[in-house]
C-alpha cells in the first residue's frame, strides 16, 4: 500500500500492510517537513475524497518537535564563555555544564 501526502508531494512511503503503511506514514511525512521553514496548511478532506475517489484518505497528525527529539538527539559540542569565578564555584560543586546548559535551554524555550 503507498501513502501520499497533496499537501506535502515528497512524503511518500509505503507498507505491506495498511496498519504499516499508516505508521510509515508520520516518519516520512517528519522527515520531509524538516526541509520546510513554513509548512502547509492541510487540504480539505471533502475535496480530496472528491480528488481520490477510490483511495484510503487518512488524516496524519505530526508533533515535530517529538519528531527531532526522537531522530536528532545526538550531542553536539559547543563552547561558552562564563565568569571565571562562576567557573570555579560550578567546578567545586562539581556541576555538569551540559546537563545544566541543556536544562537551562529546555526551560527558556519551554520544551
Amino acid at each position: 500500500m503507498t501513502v501520499t501526502f497533496p499537501d506535502v508531494p515528497e512524503a511518500i512511503t509505503q507498507g505491506e500492510t495498511q496498519t504499516e503503511a499508516f505508521e510509515m506514514a508520520q516518519e516520512v511525512l517528519g522527515l520531509a517537513l524538516e526541509d520546510y521553514s513554513e509548512y502547509p496548511n492541510p487540504s480539505d478532506i471533502s475535496l480530496l475524497k472528491q480528488q481520490y475517489p477510490e483511495s484510503t484518505l487518512a488524516l496524519v497528525a505530526i508533533d515535530m518537535l517529538a519528531y527531532k527529539k526522537k531522530y536528532h538527539s545526538k550531542k553536539i559540542r559547543k563552547n561558552v564563555t562564563i565568569p571565571e569565578w562562576l567557573n570555579g564555584l560550578a567546578e567545586e560543586s562539581d556541576l555538569n555544564f551540559s546537563q545544566i546548559l541543556t536544562e537551562a535551554l529546555e526551560l527558556k524555550l519551554n520544551v
